[in-house]
């Protein structure tokens, strides 16, 4: 099948207004109180600038890509807000042995990463179609979707070091990916410094394999949109329009018009849980292998399974411990009526009405199971609990 330019154009990744004077303005979310000082830098140096500014006068520091994993509180943010404002893709290597490598500054609109590297015929990001965000903010989440996480194609990061106060590499043997989980994520600074992490992200470096189809399809509901089978693979547009159609259908893409997307997408992680504390769930529970794709030797390869660990279904657990899709409503807080893991503001919710229905749907999970989810946003001035 021929795709045109247009069919592989991105898709929006941010619905951020360039003369913001909010954080609510800033996150998909649409929620977040006044800013004191924005930063909206064109050049590393102005990131870097704005960075150590903040951490010399002892500022909290948000560096915010497309600002779609953020919930901020609505009182002011009194530090320093950076926006990666640069959007370039450099192309370093491409052979049939080698494979391509591109390096992405972390300002660059995620989709157009994964536009760029299927135009290319490089195989690796083509299930991570759609997912709103910046290539910075990529490996902080190790993002995933449809049995692909971001850590498989990533060589290394060029990034700031808050502590050491230099810019210095980390690759991926130093990233410590794991299910939405990175040494990024785990260094988040709260407090007087936070909330973003010790190391900033300049760049990154990606390397994929040469190839026009995608990687084979390890996940089934995707692999019956493509009407093909688990393991098989498909040319990588097509797996690319797939990937969006389903995203569209649970309101995953982000649209002004669509309520539902007014939300950071999943709002819980999948439970990672022991066998013990597996053999507590209903026997219809989902039950999936915990894999480390930090693993994979042959880029395309399968990823080993973690012994002793389950990973099951968030969106299950909430959905049969009572709260379906759209429970909250007509409140301006409520899960979404195409997804019950996405927690939504449906027209002037404030982060209070958000984080007491998180609250209400964790407690009630735990409740029902005895499992304590664990939220996927980045909490900026509150919290849970």
């Amino acid at each position: 099948m021929e795709h045109s330019r247009k069919d592989l154009a991105p898709v929006a990744s941010s619905r951020a207004q360039t003369d913001a004077s909010s954080l609510a303005q800033l996150t998909t979310f649409n929620v977040g109180g006044p800013i004191s000082h924005l930063v909206q830098a064109q050049t590393e140096n102005e990131i870097i600038d704005a960075i150590r500014t903040a951490d010399e006068q002892q500022l909290p520091l948000l560096v915010l890509g497309g600002g779609s994993n953020i919930l901020a509180a609505d009182s002011d943010f009194t530090g320093i807000v950076v926006r990666d404002m640069r959007n370039d893709i450099t192309p370093t290597m491409d052979d049939g042995c080698g494979g391509g490598q591109m390096t992405v500054t972390a300002g660059t609109p995620w989709d157009d990463v994964v536009v760029y590297a299927i135009e290319n015929e490089w195989m690796g990001l083509e299930a991570l179609s759609g997912i709103p965000g910046s290539a910075g903010a990529a490996p902080v989440q190790n993002i995933g979707a449809y049995g692909q996480e971001v850590a498989e194609t990533i060589a290394s990061l060029r990034v700031y070091d808050r502590l050491a106060k230099k810019i210095t590499t980390l690759f991926l043997a130093d990233l410590d990916f794991g299910y939405r989980h990175s040494l990024l994520k785990s260094s988040m600074v709260h407090g007087p410094l936070g909330p973003s992490p010790r190391w900033i992200v300049l760049e990154v470096n990606f390397h994929m394999r040469r190839a026009s189809l995608g990687a084979p399809i390890k996940y089934g509901q995707l692999a019956t949109a493509l009407g093909i089978e688990l393991g098989e693979r498909a040319p990588a547009a097509e797996v690319r329009q797939a990937v969006l159609e389903l995203r569209r259908s649970k309101s995953m893409i982000l649209d002004d018009a669509n309520r539902n997307t007014y939300s950071a997408g999943s709002f819980f992680t999948n439970p990672i849980l022991t066998l013990d504390q597996a053999k507590n769930l209903p026997e219809q529970a989902p039950r999936f292998p915990v894999t480390d794709h930090t693993t994979i030797r042959q880029i395309g390869g399968e990823p080993t399974v973690v012994p002793g660990l389950v990973k099951s279904s968030a969106a299950w657990l909430i959905s049969h411990a009572g709260f379906d899709k759209g429970y909250g409503l007509p409140n301006k807080a409520a899960l979404s009526t195409d997804h019950s893991l996405a927690i939504t503001n449906r027209g002037g919710a404030s982060a209070n009405d958000i984080v007491q229905l998180a609250q209400e749907v964790r407690d009630g999970v735990q409740k029902a199971y005895g499992v304590t989810l664990v939220p996927e946003p980045v909490f900026v001035g509150l919290s849970l609990d």
